[in-house]
């Protein structure tokens, strides 16, 4: 089991996203006044902080200038303790007490090199990002337990 280590939401698509406390999850949506939320197969992108923190030491060792922090890659949920990788496609996630997704896509077309790329000479979003569907809704807030069922 792990947990919800970041959400986060914006209002336009083509910026970071912002980190907020707590969102609902509205089921064949997404999070609700989420720009990427309403997508089919893409309503909810999550990554995790040990891939994040990874990149940073990267960035670091490079002496890179771009800020890398949960929702600069876009990702809604930033999580803590759950092997993203382990997950396939028709997976499910139950997410605080009543929200649940169900994996729909792994990694994500990188339609122009963004600045971490440039700068750190890779980007993890394409390969560990990984989307879901809301099969359920439900209101959730960082530090709610995530875990596969």
């Amino acid at each position: 089991m792990g947990k919800i280590f970041s959400i986060n939401t914006s209002s336009g698509k083509g910026v970071p996203k912002e980190n907020v406390q707590k969102a609902l999850l509205v089921k064949g949506h997404g999070i609700k006044d989420d720009a990427h939320a309403g997508t089919e197969l893409r309503q909810v992108s999550l990554l995790d902080i040990e891939s994040i923190r990874r990149q940073i030491a990267d960035a670091k060792a490079k002496k890179a200038t771009v800020q890398i922090r949960p929702g600069i890659y876009a990702e809604n949920l930033t999580t803590q303790g759950l092997a993203l990788a382990d997950l396939k496609i028709g997976d499910k996630l139950r997410v605080g007490s009543t929200a649940v997704l169900q994996i729909s896509k792994i990694g994500k077309e990188c339609h122009s090199r963004c600045a971490i790329y440039h700068q750190v000479g890779d980007c993890i979003m394409p390969k560990k990002g990984i989307f879901a569907e809301v099969l359920e809704d439900g209101p959730i807030e960082v530090g709610d337990p995530i875990e596969k069922v």
